[in-house]
């Protein structure tokens, strides 16, 4: 092999090696902070502009076209176009089983609005919010992000695919032995033996919302939450 040759078949090993870092790299990105609420390819597409794994797409493309072009022999510029190609089809691949481990590990099916160490009479409040949750089938996936208060507990949650989020509060509500109060086609609020519920469509997933049912949902009302999004940008 000429000196011209050698050096193609260097840069080819050095770009599947790359290549197989980043897939790696990829997958731990979207194992800890991917987009559980859309589909795989939302979620590589996701990873490639907001990660490191476009720039990684980016290096291993430009060694593998300099590979190409010092190539002599038509497998090894077969295997230059291949490497980039089979990198992104790797990253497709992995990227379901990634939001899969976050999901386990980083979110609940249910609220959670107690927490260890919390004063009085914030730890009641948690409490018999608390109990609210548990008392119904939810739908979505909870990662403990919300607000809680002696006014209510409200919890966040992502959501993938398309699904009705107050159709299936509808019917689980009544069925676990609440009466549904308000339903305006945006919220839906109901009660029993004076605790409340509320539930909110959001994009991408919806919000919450558990306390007396003297109280205003999400706290709304309140001047110390005056100005709060109750659907974040970011759920």
């Amino acid at each position: 092999m000429t000196g011209r040759a050698v050096s193609a078949a260097v840069l080819l090993v050095i770009g599947a090696g790359l290549a197989l870092l980043a897939v790696l790299v990829h997958y731990e990105f979207m194992r800890i902070y991917g987009d559980v609420s859309g589909t795989a390819f939302e979620g590589l597409t996701w990873g490639l502009t907001a990660g490191p794994s476009g720039l990684a797409l980016g290096l291993v493309a430009v060694v593998a076209m300099i590979g190409f072009m010092l190539s002599t022999r038509w497998w090894m510029r077969l295997t230059a176009v291949a490497i980039p190609v089979l990198m992104l089809i790797g990253m497709f691949a992995v990227t379901p089983s990634a939001l899969g481990q976050r999901l386990e590990v980083q979110f609940d099916s249910t609220p959670q609005c107690v927490t260890e160490g919390t004063d009085e009479p914030m730890a009641t409040a948690d409490r018999e919010s608390q109990q609210v949750f548990d008392s119904m089938e939810h739908i979505g996936h909870f990662s403990g992000g919300g607000m809680s208060g002696v006014g209510g507990c409200t919890r966040w949650f992502v959501l993938p695919g398309d699904v009705d989020v107050l159709q299936h509060y509808r019917a689980a509500l009544p069925a676990a032995g609440w009466e549904v109060v308000e339903d305006d086609g945006r919220h839906l609020r109901a009660h029993l033996d004076g605790r409340a519920f509320d539930v909110m469509p959001c994009p991408g997933g919806g919000v919450v919302w558990a306390g007396s049912d003297d109280d205003p949902s999400f706290g709304q009302g309140m001047p110390e939450l005056a100005g709060t999004e109750i659907c974040p940008h970011d759920l």
